[in-house]
């Protein structure tokens, strides 16, 4: 069974879009996640990449 090597994560303010791929580069993973899920959602995740992007909104209120 494969496993992902590299996680994608692009950082908004509320929703959050995941993507993961294996050794080969096959999509493994495409989730959304809400703010609250983030946090136990890296804790299952085991060793990887992890790559963050983002968006011009993401920063918060000012």
């Amino acid at each position: 069974m494969s496993k992902n090597t590299t996680v994608g994560l692009e950082l908004a303010k509320n929703v959050f879009h995941v993507r993961g791929a294996d050794s080969s580069g096959r999509a493994m993973l495409r989730r959304k996640l809400r703010r609250d899920q983030v946090l136990e959602f890296c804790w299952h995740l085991g060793r990887c990449v992890v790559a963050m992007e983002a968006c011009g909104s993401s920063r918060g209120p000012t």
